[in-house]
């Protein structure tokens, strides 16, 4: 196809790709889908090799949350049978984190929910990164908090954390749609606030909301803007007693599309597949190592993933390794030290950032999009969890 061609030459040059030429990638037919998973494959292993990257996630604060995000089983309202649970202890989650070291992690992403984090709750997670960080030499952590004040992010910096997730989720276009309590133009001023204070940015997009392919590439062109270092991919768990617990609209073969989009539009960003892989991709998740090149270990904030040893299976099946610890994640045109850690970005040089070099040559016109086929709706793979951080059963990992 003249269009795959055309997106892995772009995506070894790191060149932005047109918008119908995102659109095109997301309308091609089930029959194509290979040929679009080896085009993907090719820019993926040009900037990863055949590296995962492994993170493990703790929840140092579970439910409770005042924002209405509709996706999220938190949520204020939510009736979905989750752990609840105020703030885990430093050394708690230390223990926590340790699991998933264990079991091959690099980094650990600390998440609370909430709005926004208070500068009492800043100064416990900052408790919390200096205990994992005295424990575990080397280790990458990343602090998911909420929407952030003036000078947090600094501190957070200051405590010894590397990166801060903050999702835009959706496009701004649609994301009242999914959440009144906050403002897509507030998830970006967080985003920016870990820039400038010299994090590792991490932002990405949920998908399976009953967005369309137009929500999907804008939200990706929003996030190649922004910069991030890495772009969690998560698929919508539909969790029964959220207002999205009937939006099941995504296939393996969709995910594995968004996936390729997403690597064509950010060639040389760590791509990771986030919340949902196992129910929406299920015995498709060694195909789509081939487009991201990072997962999460184990289980999630508030459902259970595959088994910790299954994911490292799974990743040795399909031909690839662990990224071990001595291994910097990012090319180095991306992780030349600008943020001082072994996973940041430069963000003040145009020509060598995610969006440097935005030509297009040789634009392919979309094609016209099918109806997308919906998936059936598989309540039985949504787990709630039952263990790890919260609980005094074992985590998985």
């Amino acid at each position: 196809m003249d269009l795959l061609n055309t997106l892995v030459e772009k995506g070894l040059r790191r060149e932005l790709p047109s918008r119908e030429e995102a659109l095109a990638v997301l309308a091609t037919s089930d029959d194509e889908l290979l040929d679009v998973v080896a085009a993907a494959g090719k820019v993926r292993r040009q900037w990863f090799g055949r590296r995962v990257k492994l993170n493990y996630l703790v929840n140092l604060k579970s439910g409770l949350c005042p924002e209405d995000c509709s996706y999220c089983s938190q949520r204020l309202g939510s009736t979905a049978g989750i752990l609840k649970y105020t703030w885990l202890k430093p050394d708690e989650a230390s223990q926590a984190a340790a699991a998933g070291l264990a079991g091959g992690a690099k980094r650990v992403c600390l998440v609370a929910s909430g709005r926004g984090p208070t500068d009492r709750d800043v100064e416990r997670v900052s408790d919390t990164i200096k205990a994992i960080k005295d424990e575990n030499e080397g280790v990458e952590v990343c602090a998911c908090l909420g929407l952030l004040s003036d000078g947090q992010a600094e501190r957070l910096r200051e405590a010894g954390a590397d990166a801060y997730n903050h999702n835009l989720n959706t496009s701004e276009e649609t994301y009242a749609d999914i959440t009144t309590t906050h403002t897509y133009a507030d998830r970006v001023d967080t985003v920016q606030k870990a820039h400038a204070a010299g994090l590792s940015a991490c932002s990405g997009l949920i998908a399976g909301m009953g967005e369309s392919d137009e929500d999907l590439v804008d939200v990706v062109f929003s996030l190649r803007e922004l910069d991030p270092d890495s772009v969690p991919v998560n698929f919508l768990i539909p969790f029964e007693g959220t207002p999205l617990a009937k939006e099941w609209n995504l296939t393996p073969q969709r995910c594995l599309r968004i996936l390729a989009m997403v690597r064509f539009v950010c060639p040389d960003v760590e791509v990771r597949i986030a919340g949902g892989r196992e129910v929406h991709l299920r015995t498709m998740q060694p195909l789509a190592l081939h487009l991201a090149n990072s997962i999460f270990l184990g289980d999630y904030l508030t459902s259970e993933g595959q088994a910790g040893k299954a994911d490292l299976e799974m990743i040795a099946d399909a031909g690839f390794e662990v990224e071990g610890a001595d291994q910097v994640t990012l090319p180095e045109h991306r992780s030349g030290g600008c943020h001082g850690g072994e996973s940041g970005g430069c963000h003040d040089d145009g020509d060598t950032d995610c969006h440097g070099g935005a030509g297009v040559c040789g634009s392919a016109p979309a094609a016209a999009a099918p109806a997308p086929r919906v998936d059936e709706p598989r309540p039985d793979l949504v787990a709630v969890r039952r263990r790890g951080a919260g609980t005094d059963l074992a985590p998985n990992a």
